[in-house]
């Protein structure tokens, strides 16, 4: 599925989100690198599609990103984004749920749009976890449910109705944007993902609701 939607994949975020998401982005490089007291964090970018928050992560002042995601396509048009002067970022194909690094190889963890797309949360952010130093930060950029009287009905007009055929317009696929909503839907509210990554054993969870309570940022330290 996610293949299918390269080609528009940058576009259709734009327009999901009304162009919100590159600055939500930004907010999430300028964490990562403000968690590391020493700049300069090493920082796995998971789920990172074509590379959008990678690269923002890299401007923002790391050493090294690494971008990965299970989806071949997605990961080849990072690359070609790339392009020269990208010499701090590298993408590789490769599952968050079982990420092929050490223990304690990255100080920050970032995955922007993605954990409610894996197939076990739970396992996704121990996996995440796992990989951090101590004292590493974990952040999730995500989506979550949103059931707010009036603008909940607008919203889920919008998500359900509107971008299934946007989505399938522009990137051929309407089945890719019926499943957005029921994803979201399907997602744990913003309170509930904080316990779970307490559980995971993350300390200093907190989150932002951003986006009309649309969006969730939570981040969590992995005890030193």
């Amino acid at each position: 599925m996610f293949d299918r939607i390269v080609p528009r994949y940058d576009l259709m975020n734009r327009i999901m989100t009304g162009g919100r998401d590159e600055a939500w982005r930004m907010r999430v490089a300028k964490m990562a690198i403000a968690s590391h007291p020493a700049g300069r964090p090493r920082v796995l970018d998971t789920a990172t599609g074509t590379g959008d928050l990678a690269f923002a992560i890299a401007r923002a002042g790391a050493s090294e990103v690494v971008g990965i995601d299970f989806s071949g396509e997605m990961i080849a048009a990072a690359n070609r984004k790339a392009g020269a002067g990208q010499d701090r970022v590298r993408f590789t194909v490769a599952d968050a749920m079982d990420l092929p690094f050490a223990d304690g190889e990255f100080d920050a963890c970032t995955v922007s749009f993605g954990l409610r797309n894996m197939p076990d949360y739970n396992d996704a952010i121990e996996s995440m976890t796992r990989i951090l130093k101590p004292g590493g930060t974990f952040i999730c950029l995500e989506m979550t449910p949103f059931h707010r009287p009036v603008l909940g009905t607008v919203f889920r007009f919008y998500f359900e109705r509107i971008m299934p055929l946007i989505g399938g317009l522009l990137s051929g696929s309407r089945s890719a944007y019926r499943y957005l909503p029921q994803s979201v839907e399907a997602f744990p509210p913003a309170h509930d993902l904080a316990q779970r990554m307490r559980r995971a054993g993350l300390e200093n969870v907190d989150y932002a609701l951003l986006g009309f309570g649309t969006v969730a940022i939570h981040s969590g330290r992995k005890p030193e």
